[in-house]
């Protein structure tokens, strides 16, 4: 009667112990599909965040090159008028410039 309450204390042990591994195999594959969607969700965070970003530096390079556009224009503007200036003042003293010239040239120092 020993041996066969035994047998069954033995039985009772293995089954518990099909149980457990059952239990922990169960919770590992629980763990590996939430690790599984975790990731999915990390990486269409991660798309949706890039995707943001992406559209903000769009819209900044797009205003900030519309502006360059400006700047060139308005620089190309002040570069012309400072040649025409400078022509205009060239111009207007060119005949003193050329009168002393020849006096300096034609002028005799002993």
């Amino acid at each position: 009667m020993e041996a066969n309450r035994s047998q069954g204390g033995i039985q009772q042990l293995l089954a518990a112990e099909q149980e457990a591994q059952q239990i922990v195999s169960a919770a590992r594959n629980a763990k590996m599909a939430r690790l599984k969607q975790a990731k999915e969700e990390a990486e269409r965070e991660v798309a949706e965040y890039r995707s943001h970003m992406e559209a903000q530096f769009q819209n900044k390079v797009a205003a900030s090159s519309g502006d360059s556009g400006a700047n060139v224009k308005r620089l190309e503007q002040e570069t012309e008028m400072k040649i025409s200036n400078l022509k205009i003042e060239a111009s207007r003293i060119s005949h003193d410039v050329v009168q002393m010239l020849l006096k300096q040239v034609t002028t005799v120092k002993n």
